[in-house]
């Protein structure tokens, strides 16, 4: 796990889930390279740590990856880091995540905006500012009620990547439950996105690496 996807995983659980007096946290992609958000995630919460291996950190091996084994409305928390772009089919895996959540009930979202190709086994996507409201407009169109708290793409550290981070609530009715946000504290970021104001925080128009190349050669 790259630092910047340690850094927002942290961010994650200290604005919202640090915040559940108890609850049981999955992890979707969690084997541990160097690194796990297991580390991070607030130790009164049950975590349970998923892949379609066995590695370090995962607790259940999936026999599908587009199919959890938990029930229905069974899970308060769903993290995904650095998972979702090596998933040919995201959009079937959020629904499957979608099921299992309570309502209200948190999905956390980390995948690369920008960065090297790197397959495990492939490497099919790369996520932009409005991505999260994408995957609404699909969870909607499949009867879930579901909205995006925040999401922004995090500046890079020592590594290539620029991380899209997005924070999902199961039940937008429930949105004054989560008062707090990312955003409001961390400002390495740019386009971000709050549930209620439809501008960005930050605006870029060109991805972090052209930004620098622009910076370097002079140009606007």
């Amino acid at each position: 796990m790259h630092p910047s996807a340690m850094r927002n995983g942290e961010l994650f659980f200290e604005t919202y889930a640090s915040k559940l007096s108890s609850g049981v946290v999955i992890d979707i992609g969690a084997q541990d390279v160097n690194g796990s958000l297991r580390s991070v995630c607030p130790p009164h919460l049950k975590y349970i740590g998923v892949d379609f291996v066995q590695a370090p950190g995962v607790d259940v091996v999936l026999d599908d990856p587009y199919r959890l084994p938990f029930e229905d409305g069974s899970v308060d928390v769903v993290v995904s880091s650095s998972c979702f772009e090596h998933s040919e089919l995201f959009w079937v895996l959020f629904l499957e995540i979608f099921r299992v959540l309570k309502s209200p009930g948190l999905f956390y979202l980390n995948a690369p905006s920008n960065g090297t190709f790197h397959r495990y086994p492939v490497d099919c996507w790369r996520f932009y500012p409005d991505s999260g409201k994408a995957l609404i407009t699909w969870a909607k169109r499949n009867g879930v009620d579901a909205c995006v708290l925040e999401s922004y793409v995090s500046r890079q550290d020592v590594a290539v990547w620029s991380d899209y981070v997005a924070v999902f609530l199961k039940g937008s009715g429930y949105a004054e439950k989560f008062p707090e946000r990312i955003t409001s504290v961390f400002k390495d970021f740019y386009n971000g996105q709050v549930l209620g104001d439809s501008g960005f925080i930050n605006p870029e128009e060109y991805p972090e690496d052209l930004q620098k190349i622009l910076a370097a050669s002079g140009s606007n």
